[in-house]
């Protein structure tokens, strides 16, 4: 790379860790450092919202499904984004941020003791914050490969790279850092994709260029389905989609808690899923083209950084390499303040009866030492990705699969409609729906990527709705959660809570 494009990427690395700095002096206390006090406007929860949800993985795992594949990366990877965020608008998003409100809840599984039990809400708590680790480390050898095509830097220190500046601006300003720093790396990647857009459309001779573009794709490129992504794949993926990006990821849920108001978090989620309906469209547009421009790519992996290296001019490059760090960055550092929440607020009050009453100042010690120490982890994990599949396989194999069995018993929770579902249906079908996860991914030979997406979805879904119905648990205090998560029926008066409503 030129001078240039080195001092774009240092540049906005700079830019970064002064926001955390910045951001530092907005942290009082473990509410401030995990949901923003509350206080957060909701374009910003929005931005952040959506640009947690992904990562460099678009310009490295998806751009190399759009190059082999064509336009069903954008059908089945990100049309189950836009619709389950837009679903999640009017369905959860108004809970999250009345169990903020009513329950002054810094963690999104603080709410389970209440709801289920102690013992749920750490099977949730541990396998979810193990789940993570996985996805993160994915994060970052996505981040490592582009390093080492632009800067020929080793994926071990690209790994190194990237994780050291985040963990050193998400540690210090918690989610305040983190949806500021979203918003910037938001900006900084739309200039470098519509640059990146522009000189492809260029290339393909002009505006009129991209109408003609799909007559010059390779046979199949145009399907809205093909190879292994089937009919069953997607709809699969549009209901796991549905509760990772409502709640699942827990980050995400963070998001709707730090609104002031459940009418913020529902506008905050409707502005996510109209990005995710049109951003993504822009992103892989480059990646899709490529076989006509580049039809003889050894590694599909490296497209969208050969393209920017091939076509865009110096300062650009580096522009384009900081944007693809922008979305990685973004969703590490807000997984890890979910993780740290949940660790600190869930986990070491149940294990170390020390931490169940703490100081302000240990519990800010405590969050950022739980960040430090997941960064660090999920940052060995990634320089061994590809003893687990590499980045796709563990973001589509193994994050997409498991999210199901322990999310369905968290979202599931809230609403009335599951309100007998007590403890024996979470519990029960959290652990079969994992089981089903093992047995057909290690012990079911030949088995396609869609039975193991499916097969935790569906397993878990059914046990948890079927024990809820046959073998139901009524309990006045999991009815008083989602009661009060619910908010007033219309025309119902004022609500019971002493917590008056805002929305």
């Amino acid at each position: 790379m030129h001078w240039l494009d080195w001092a774009a990427v240092a540049a906005y690395f700079l830019v970064m860790l002064l926001i955390g700095l910045w951001s530092h002096r907005r942290v009082g206390d473990v509410s401030d450092y995990f949901t923003g006090g509350g206080r957060m406007p909701w374009w910003l929860t929005g931005i952040s919202h959506h640009m947690s949800g992904y990562s460099a993985a678009v310009f490295v795992a998806y751009a190399a499904v759009a190059y082999d594949y064509g336009i069903t990366v954008y059908v089945w990877a990100f049309l189950p984004l836009a619709l389950g965020t837009g679903v999640g608008a009017w369905l959860f998003a108004p809970r999250w941020n009345r169990l903020r409100e009513r329950y002054q809840v810094a963690s999104p599984l603080e709410y389970l003791v209440r709801r289920y039990n102690l013992p749920t809400q750490q099977a949730l708590a541990w396998s979810g914050a193990l789940l993570k680790v996985f996805d993160v480390a994915a994060k970052w050898a996505s981040v490592a490969v582009l390093l080492k095509v632009f800067t020929g830097m080793s994926t071990t220190h690209g790994i190194l790279l990237t994780g050291v500046v985040t963990l050193l601006y998400c540690t210090v300003g918690g989610l305040w850092a983190d949806a500021l720093t979203e918003f910037g790396q938001f900006v900084i990647q739309g200039v470098a994709a519509l640059s990146m857009m522009w000189v492809v459309l260029d290339r393909l001779g002009g505006v009129s260029g991209l109408g003609t573009l799909w007559h010059r794709l390779p046979a199949g490129h145009t399907d809205p389905l093909v190879g292994p992504y089937t009919a069953g794949f997607l709809t699969a993926y549009v209901v796991v989609k549905l509760f990772e990006y409502n709640g699942g990821m827990w980050n995400l849920a963070q998001r709707y808690m730090a609104t002031d108001s459940p009418r913020s978090a529902r506008r905050s989620a409707g502005l996510s899923a109209a990005l995710y309906l049109v951003w993504p469209a822009v992103l892989l547009l480059p990646a899709v083209a490529a076989p006509v421009l580049m039809p003889h790519i050894a590694d599909p992996q490296q497209t969208y950084a050969l393209m920017a290296q091939s076509y865009l001019p110096m300062g650009l490059v580096g522009l384009t390499l900081a944007g693809m760090f922008s979305h990685t960055m973004a969703m590490a550092s807000s997984d890890a303040n979910a993780i740290s929440a949940v660790v600190t607020r869930d986990i070491l009050p149940a294990v170390l009866p020390g931490f169940r009453v703490v100081s302000t100042a240990r519990g800010l010690r405590a969050a950022r030492v739980v960040t430090v120490v997941f960064i660090t982890v999920s940052m060995v994990v990634a320089i061994e990705a590809d003893h687990f599949g590499g980045v796709l396989g563990i973001i589509v194999g193994m994050v997409a699969a498991v999210m199901g069995p322990i999310s369905i018993p968290m979202l599931l929770g809230l609403l009335p409609a599951f309100r007998r579902c007590g403890p024996r249906a979470a519990l029960t079908s959290w652990a079969l729906g994992l089981g089903g996860y093992f047995f057909v991914k290690y012990g079911l030979d030949g088995a396609s990527q869609t039975t193991v997406v499916v097969t935790p979805l569906v397993t878990s879904l059914v046990v948890y709705a079927g024990l809820g119905l046959f073998l139901p648990e009524p309990d006045a205090e999991a009815d008083a959660v989602v009661a009060a998560v619910s908010g007033p029926e219309p025309g119902s008066g004022p609500a019971t809570h002493p917590v008056a409503e805002r929305a």
